[in-house]
């Protein structure tokens, strides 16, 4: 079986009501071993992946992710379409916590990780276009979701990348608001770009847990960062099932 669809988040998130596990399935790259096993699930009939991009049990911190064998296992699947989803830092009072957005754009201030395929070593060097960092037809997929399921959503935004795996020092979020970014992450590179080397559509639907350091008088925690993830986490999957269906309906 090929699949067109993938999803790839935190270990609990494909747990839904309805929701039918099929074989899960360890996969070799030549860019070495994916972050776990690539489970097979089945949702209204409609059949796609899932892939926790920090292991089975949430144990590989974002820089040690191997994004490269992440990508490259859901591509050797037939994998088309890639709907990432990202716990974030909210910059800006448009972006509290438990906001969910749709971003639209993306800097990144990552460092050392391995971010393309196209390293020279195979004596092949291309250079992707990435002015447009996110599908836009999967973009509108997961709006739709949200707006069908009377999920209130934010159409946009710029997602930084930073290295983590600690949190932002205040000054840090000073300097990235002043970038114009909106919503701050650990995860989305080379995530993105990596699927675009491969011509895979990819989309982020991000889940804001907490303002980022600095926005709020209250220090962040993880207690209050759970407790949101929690929440907000089944309003994901609501919006991840309703863009899974309809993508199936464009075959």
């Amino acid at each position: 079986m090929r699949h067109k669809v993938a999803v790839v988040g935190g270990t609990g998130l494909c747990d839904w009501p309805g929701l039918e596990f099929g074989k899960a399935r360890k996969i070799n790259t030549p860019y070495g071993s994916p972050s776990a096993e690539l489970q097979a699930l089945r949702y209204q009939g409609v059949e796609f992946l899932f892939l926790p991009r920090h292991g089975g049990k949430h144990s590989i911190p974002p820089h040690k992710i191997n994004y490269r064998a992440n990508l490259y296992a859901l591509h050797s699947l037939g994998v088309k379409q890639v709907l990432a989803v990202n716990a974030v830092g909210g910059i800006g009072t448009r972006y509290g916590a438990e906001v969910i957005a749709v971003p639209d754009q993306i800097n990144d201030y990552t460092w050392g990780r391995e971010h393309t395929y196209f390293d020279g070593e195979d004596g092949q060097v291309e250079h992707i276009d990435f002015s447009y960092p996110y599908s836009q037809p999967l973009r509108e997929r997961l709006l739709a979701a949200g707006l069908t399921a009377e999920i209130p959503m934010v159409d946009g935004g710029v997602y930084a990348a930073t290295q983590g795996p600690r949190l932002e020092t205040a000054a840090e979020i000073r300097r990235l608001a002043k970038d114009g970014n909106d919503l701050v992450g650990m995860t989305g590179m080379p995530e993105a770009a990596l699927a675009r080397e491969l011509a895979m559509d990819y989309a982020s639907l991000c889940l804001v847990v907490n303002p980022a350091a600095g926005e709020s008088d209250e220090l962040i925690t993880m207690d209050d960062i759970t407790l949101v993830l929690n929440t907000g986490m089944e309003k994901v999957k609501t919006i991840l099932a309703g863009a899974i269906c309809a993508l199936a309906k464009m075959d």
